[in-house]
């Protein structure tokens, strides 16, 4: 990493200088598979006694496209993005509330989601940040909630790539991360679907909240 550039603002700085571009190139992407692990773990943890709606914070949310989709199944969704740009288109295409801060400057309220869907952000996240980061998701949520993610999958090097900063986690890199910050494994599975690992380069898991983090070791 280049001493003279900030990952997470150098980061923001790219996907404000190419918003409507990435909403283009981004808006009719299908995300259904994750979704629906999501929403399916998430109607496992409520049992026969209630299947929503469910309020769930996109982490990340960009243009508004899934908070979109959530919106349409019922569920409450609430976006959260750094991009400012992103959070105007947010808002204005979904109607819902979205939350204009950056991953390493959050301020969420506690115990309010029930889900938080973490689908392509979180390894923006410099790994010196992402156990701080973590803990403050994982307080966000209510007892037994759901955090879903999708990285893409790596060998767990850091660095830029072009003008973004981020981390490619391996699985067992990753749960390195997730289980001392309070999170047991409920699956994983890699994208797109039906391809040849060597194609699948997404590394996508669900989560559910225990009790307090604790510390590794």
């Amino acid at each position: 990493m280049s001493p003279r550039r900030d990952p997470v603002a150098g980061t923001i700085a790219h996907y404000s200088s190419h918003a409507e571009s990435f909403r283009e190139g981004t808006w009719d992407h299908d995300v259904s598979q994750n979704m629906a692990a999501l929403l399916d773990a998430l109607h496992a943890r409520a049992g026969a006694a209630g299947q929503g709606p469910f309020t769930i914070l996109d982490v990340g949310c960009g243009p508004g496209r899934d908070l979109i989709e959530f919106t349409r199944r019922g569920h409450v969704a609430v976006g959260l993005d750094g991009t400012a740009e992103f959070v105007e288109m947010a808002r204005a295409a979904s109607g819902c509330e979205v939350l204009h801060q950056d991953f390493l400057q959050l301020d969420l309220p506690v115990a309010r989601f029930d889900g938080i869907f973490a689908n392509a952000s979180l390894f923006h996240v410099p790994a010196v940040h992402l156990p701080r980061v973590l803990g403050q998701l994982h307080a966000s949520l209510k007892p037994g909630g759901i955090l879903f993610s999708s990285n893409p999958r790596g060998n767990d090097l850091e660095g830029w790539s072009g003008p973004r900063y981020g981390v490619w986690h391996s699985l067992e890199g990753w749960r390195r991360y997730l289980q001392p910050a309070g999170f047991i494994e409920l699956r994983h599975y890699y994208r797109p679907d039906g391809l040849p690992r060597e194609q699948q380069p997404w590394l996508a898991s669900v989560w559910q909240k225990t009790q307090d983090p604790h510390p590794a070791g």
